[in-house]
């Protein structure tokens, strides 16, 4: 069965691509995301020897067992965090988010307008790359943190939780971007006033749910027999807390991330608690993030280097410049030393799966049409969204190790 083949194949690339990258005092991630880079150009460059592998990106299957990994690896990190520790600094994290979203969509934009001719779609393509340079994809954050041992400290929660806030303020930009896309004109105060009671119906659901549903659930597990029942159970309200956010528009990885916040040490006894994150740990990092994170490398073109190098400089430039000045500026004004504010910064920077996703979306709506001169930036914008997500996820841990080891 090819899928059996295609698992095979992942797994045993990427964990020796990780395992060398850790003989390199890197992080497992970088190997990994190396790793789908290196089967990507195989299969391209090799199409009748890798047939499987070939247009894995777009496989059904095989999607739905990336998001897998990225819901697991949101669980986790649910799981593993404090939750009166995140919420004790939810103002701090709060003003990173915006800071870390405001001055990349910033640059961006300005980028786009310098660069970009003049055509219909250009106000629309200067958003596009704004928005793609604000986003912060949590999952590729969250990996990052537990490689360098750093997701349970307070610069890695507030990381991750600013992260959080950054993915639900993305949605507002994505339904701003996607109506321009679409109407040639952003959606008025109705559709923002529509978006923000979801985000705010949303989280009083899943407060009331993970403060007093959730601990009478782990008083009634005691009294039940089913093996791994405690599994099943955190299982479940994950999977639940994800609907209920994409029922109501938001992203799934929010759900999932709130799920394993609540179902912590309060809701369990500690020896149990041990035991699901070991077998959490267990299945995501063992299986699941090795396939998304080679995933996200088989996205790369490496065309792109050589079509528009210098635009894609300033793109990466902009992308890492836009976090530190933005998501660590604001994090030095919150009081975080530099070194911590520099580790902020960098660790918002990755961009992993969900720029991929909003690339998707500005190419299904039309916004790399070429203009009747061929420009080449236009003709190569979509590759190079993708590859800065690809770049900002693998430099980001090497930086981020640097930062860390200076602290």
């Amino acid at each position: 069965m090819d899928l059996f083949y295609i698992l095979l194949v992942l797994l045993v690339v990427t964990r020796a691509f990780g395992e060398l990258a850790e003989r390199l005092s890197q992080p497992a991630l970088v190997g990994e995301l190396i790793a789908g880079i290196a089967l990507g150009a195989a299969a391209a460059g090799f199409p009748s020897t890798f047939p499987a592998l070939n247009g894995l990106p777009d496989n059904e299957v095989f999607v739905t067992i990336t998001d897998l990994g990225m819901f697991f690896l949101m669980l986790f990190a649910g799981v593993e965090m404090q939750p009166e520790k995140v919420f004790e600094r939810s103002a701090a994290s709060l003003t990173v988010a915006i800071g870390g979203m405001l001055v990349p969509l910033g640059l961006g934009a300005a980028l786009g307008w310098a660069f970009l001719p003049e055509s219909p779609l250009r106000l629309t393509q200067c958003l596009f790359i704004g928005v793609a340079l604000a986003i912060t994809a949590v999952p590729a954050t969250v990996r990052i943190l537990t490689d360098l041992g750093q997701l349970d400290s307070p610069v890695g929660q507030i990381i991750v939780s600013a992260a959080v806030f950054d993915d639900i303020l993305s949605l507002v930009l994505l339904a701003w971007l996607t109506g321009m896309m679409g109407n040639g004109e952003a959606p008025g105060l109705a559709e923002f006033a529509l978006l923000s009671g979801k985000v705010a119906l949303f989280l009083v659901l899943t407060a009331a749910i993970g403060i007093f549903v959730f601990p009478w659930g782990g008083r009634v597990m005691h009294n039940l027999r089913i093996h791994e029942l405690e599994i099943s159970a955190m299982l479940t309200g994950g999977f639940a807390f994800s609907l209920i956010a994409e029922a109501l528009g938001l992203h799934f990885i929010v759900g999932a991330f709130l799920a394993g916040l609540y179902f912590g040490r309060g809701t369990i006894d500690e020896e149990t608690y041990e035991r699901i994150r070991n077998t959490l740990s267990a299945v995501t990092f063992g299986f699941l993030a090795p396939i998304f994170f080679a995933s996200i490398g088989f996205q790369v073109e490496f065309s792109v280097f050589v079509a528009v190098p210098w635009f894609l400089s300033l793109l990466l430039l902009s992308a890492f410049a836009g976090k530190l000045l933005g998501a660590g500026g604001a994090a030095r004004a919150c009081g975080f030393a530099a070194n911590e504010s520099a580790a902020i910064g960098v660790g918002m920077s990755p961009r992993g799966a969900v720029e991929l996703v909003i690339a998707g979306i500005a190419l299904e709506a039309g916004l790399f049409a070429t203009d009747a001169g061929g420009n080449l930036i236009v003709a190569n914008l979509f590759s190079a969204v993708v590859m800065i997500s690809v770049l900002t996820t693998v430099i980001s841990p090497m930086i981020l190790k640097w930062v860390f080891a200076r602290s």
